[in-house]
């Protein structure tokens, strides 16, 4: 379905003052509803659209060649992919996989459309310029968990991302998601959670961990 202004305005305020940028997207893009688990992007696949979300959580990810796939970001409400659109420019095939965490809108940018707005609007470069450097930020600082935290530290930190990013202290979540999401295994995740029990950083239950104060 087409989106409202109203819808564009609310989670994309800057839009706003650039009559002729909000035209073009209201005119040429459209609203959608995904569902948990849906899948936005595949590696080795062209982009074909870039997701600008209203609400709702996505995580992108990194496959690596042993099949493993390693957490890069998340968008959140008011953002988009960073990565969709680097490639969407290069007219590359995508190095990174998409994946709805949570029920999400999104307003879907279909690639042609992009490139226009990207000759024609210096807002709209703006707009995820400033977002390059948002996610960069994030980025880094998952990498840094990543290569130099032992995984301890680097189990704590994404559990209270988590939670920060859900607002919710007991997380549904698997071992085995978590060990996709930090490049490990089950049983080396499922370990560590045991451990972080008897420290009493959290409890575990059927499908649940809830991170304690």
């Amino acid at each position: 379905m087409y989106m409202e202004a109203n819808t564009l305005i609310q989670f994309f305020p800057k839009i706003r003052m650039y009559p002729e940028l909000m035209e073009e997207l209201l005119g040429s893009c459209r609203e959608g509803n995904f569902d948990q688990g849906d899948v936005l992007l595949n590696g080795g696949e062209y982009v074909q659209v870039i997701p600008l979300l209203i609400d709702g959580l996505v995580k992108v990810y990194k496959e690596e060649e042993e099949g493993n796939e390693v957490l890069l970001y998340y968008i959140k409400a008011g953002e988009s992919c960073i990565m969709s659109v680097t490639t969407c420019m290069k007219n590359e095939k995508s190095k990174v996989k998409a994946v709805v965490e949570e029920s999400s809108r999104i307003i879907l940018v279909p690639a042609e459309v992009n490139r226009k707005l990207t000759q024609s609007y210096p807002q709209w470069n703006e707009f995820f310029f400033e977002l390059f450097n948002s996610k960069y930020e994030e980025l880094l600082h998952f990498i840094s968990i990543l290569t130099f935290s032992n995984k301890d530290i680097r189990l704590k930190e994404y559990l209270i991302r988590e939670v920060e990013l859900k607002k919710e202290k007991i997380l549904k979540i698997t071992h085995q998601k978590i060990a996709y999401d930090l490049g490990s295994s089950r049983e080396v995740i499922s370990r560590l959670l045991k451990k972080l029990e008897k420290e009493s950083f959290l409890s575990l239950g059927h499908g649940t961990i809830e991170v304690l104060d």
